[in-house]
């Protein structure tokens, strides 16, 4: 066995014993970890929230004086802590509603969002920024001054681009890439810190 696949399933059993939805969850750990993102008493919201394991370890970080709100297209089933809303990221209406919910600005916003993976690289990269920049423009509408942002992308050429944009809005902007990412993966993730605007 590849010590890649090893590492994928240490991850897969990990999340089975410590009774989390998926292996992603040990990625914001360690991101959290590295960067003290989510921190107890935090208003999270996490978009592309399926299956929940950034959920969970959400509700964990924040405890019983934070508030945890998922959103996905998809249905998720409800992790104990958080509301968890289904819809679209572009429906002007989830951002009146997050906001209904929290009844002030958000602390953290994480996107985990990717794109149905078509196969072909340029295509997959593109949707992917495409995604992560419509979570960023939501992320603008929601966060506190001050909040920080995690954004998955995938490597390739509008990744400089994006980092640029995400530069307009954050104070500091660090790439990421956990070791519970595959690393033959082109996957990161974006840590933004000090929202400005």
């Amino acid at each position: 066995m590849r010590l890649a696949d090893a590492r994928r399933d240490q991850y897969r059993r990990l999340a089975k014993d410590q009774g989390y939805r998926a292996r992603s969850a040990y990625k914001l750990l360690q991101i959290n970890r590295s960067y003290h993102i989510v921190k107890k008493g935090d208003k999270v919201v996490d978009l592309g929230c399926a299956p929940g394991g950034w959920l969970q370890v959400a509700v964990k970080e924040v405890r019983s004086s934070g508030n945890v709100i998922g959103m996905d297209l998809k249905p998720v089933t409800p992790v104990a802590g958080a509301i968890i809303l289904q819809g679209s990221i572009e429906d002007p209406n989830m951002l009146s509603k997050i906001a209904e919910i929290l009844g002030c600005k958000a602390d953290v916003v994480l996107s985990d969002l990717a794109p149905n993976v078509s196969g072909v690289w340029d295509i997959d990269h593109a949707r992917q920024i495409s995604l992560s920049t419509i979570a960023l423009r939501f992320a603008q509408h929601v966060l506190r001054v001050g909040g920080s942002s995690v954004f998955k992308v995938f490597e390739g050429d509008m990744l400089m681009e994006f980092r640029s944009e995400l530069r307009k809005s954050f104070g500091k902007v660090l790439l990421s890439k956990p070791s519970a990412s595959r690393q033959e993966s082109s996957e990161l993730y974006i840590i933004c810190l000090d929202f400005k605007h």
